[in-house]
Order: structure tokens, then sequence, then C-alpha cells
């Protein structure tokens, strides 16, 4: 058996006439992510850690900011992408484990919906995704004072046989 870690991060300043996009859930709230696609930094997050276990880049190399198509793209739609070459790749997702730092608005009201929501864009069960929401305790600069979120994200992975044999193929017997 063999398998493989990915991990993912992202930063966005929030800004007042932008939504609020967390997981694929919009949550109510005064501001949103500044950023070229919808800026949901939880989903890219995920995007970059499943990018790391493939060894395939970050999200900049394959969705540029300074790509038009790019513009206020959904990124539920890009996480499907990234799903699809995941599977052309021969690996599927075991677990992810995501950290959520905003200050305000408090996200446990939302968690459920986002997990619901990331398992039924990945194809996975709800068990298999963790989704934690803090605070920046009002320091650490702009995330403590409102003015941005984070997002971090770890993903495990499983090597099917088949591409585990493409890889080595002086370990096939």
């Amino acid at each position: 058996m063999s398998f493989r870690i990915g991990n993912g991060w992202d930063l966005h300043r929030l800004t007042t006439g932008r939504n609020l996009m967390l997981g694929g859930v919009l949550i109510p709230h005064d501001k949103g992510e500044d950023a070229h696609s919808d800026g949901d930094v939880l989903i890219h997050a995920i995007i970059d850690a499943l990018l790391g276990s493939m060894a395939k880049g970050d999200i900049g190399n394959h969705f540029p900011p300074h790509d038009d198509r790019w513009k206020d793209a959904d990124s539920s739609y890009l996480l499907t992408l990234v799903m699809e070459t995941l599977k052309e790749e021969g690996l599927s997702v075991v677990n992810i484990d995501t950290t959520v730092i905003l200050q305000e608005p408090h996200l446990q009201p939302y968690i459920l919906d986002i997990r619901k929501t990331l398992a039924r864009l990945m194809g996975l069960s709800v068990s298999v995704i963790s989704v934690k929401a803090k605070t920046a305790e009002h320091i650490l600069g702009e995330l403590g004072s409102g003015d941005a979120i984070e997002a971090q994200a770890t993903v495990l992975v499983h090597v099917m046989e088949k591409t585990r044999e493409l890889e080595n193929p002086a370990e096939t017997p």
C-alpha cells in the first residue's frame, strides 16, 4: 500500500461588496474574499493540498490569477477539475483535515453544510472530511482584526496499485 500527503494554504483580505464563500457554501457576512476568483480560501487550500499530493504545483499554476478565464470563477468547479486529474493519476482521497481562521462570523453553524458540500463535490463520504474553525484571538494583524481569512488543508491520498507499478517499474515482480 502506498500513500501520499499534500498540504495547502490560502489567505485573502476581506472586503465589502463581495460574498464570503467557504467550501462552496455562502456564509452570511458583510464582507467577502477579495480575489480574482470567488476567493473560496477553503477550497483553494484543498486544491493546493491535492495538487501537492500529485507533485503538480499549486492553484496558481493551473488557474493563474492573470488569466481572465478564471475571473470570478466558481472554486467548486475548479475543485471538480482537480479531482478529475487526481482520478486520472490513479489516486483516491483517504481523508482531508482543514482549518479555517476567521475572526467573525463564527462558523460552527455552517460546518456540517460545508462538509456535506465538499463531500458532494469530491465524491467522498462526509466522514472523511474534517473542517475546523478558529479565530485569531484578535491578534495576528489583519486576521485578528477581522480583515482577512486563512485556510489550511492536509490530504492523505491512496496510490492505486496499478499506478504504483507504473511509477516504479523496477520494483514490480
